[in-house]
């Protein structure tokens, strides 16, 4: 798998670059652009770009398509919130940049 870190070094923002780096690994078409707002925690230091999309991704794998079925996105986003937690501390972009955190480390990470 091509490393997401290198499309961030071409330009792609964190979650873009995850995204692609998502469908060319597993042969999938997720829209690219879906990540272009959630770039340095949607421009304001929230919640991370990479995680973000990585969130977005399992709600392409996982989803539901009605209310009528289980939710099972919610436990495996859930499940990549506490692991993201656990080792970084803090999912938000600000937190993460002020610890030093490299955007090309929590992408690698995050996908």
């Amino acid at each position: 798998m091509t490393k997401p870190s290198i499309y961030h070094s071409q330009g792609y923002n964190c979650a873009e670059a995850l995204i692609k780096s998502y469908n060319e690994e597993h042969h999938t078409n997720i829209p690219v652009s879906l990540g272009s707002g959630m770039g340095s925690g949607a421009t304001v230091g929230s919640l991370c770009g990479a995680i973000n999309a990585a969130v977005l991704v399992i709600g392409f794998l996982k989803g539901r398509n009605s209310e009528l079925e289980a939710n099972e996105a919610r436990a495996y986003s859930n499940k990549l919130m506490k692991i993201i937690r656990e080792k970084y501390n803090s999912e938000m972009c600000i937190d993460l940049k002020r610890n030093k955190i490299g955007c090309d480390e929590i992408i690698d990470f995050s996908v």
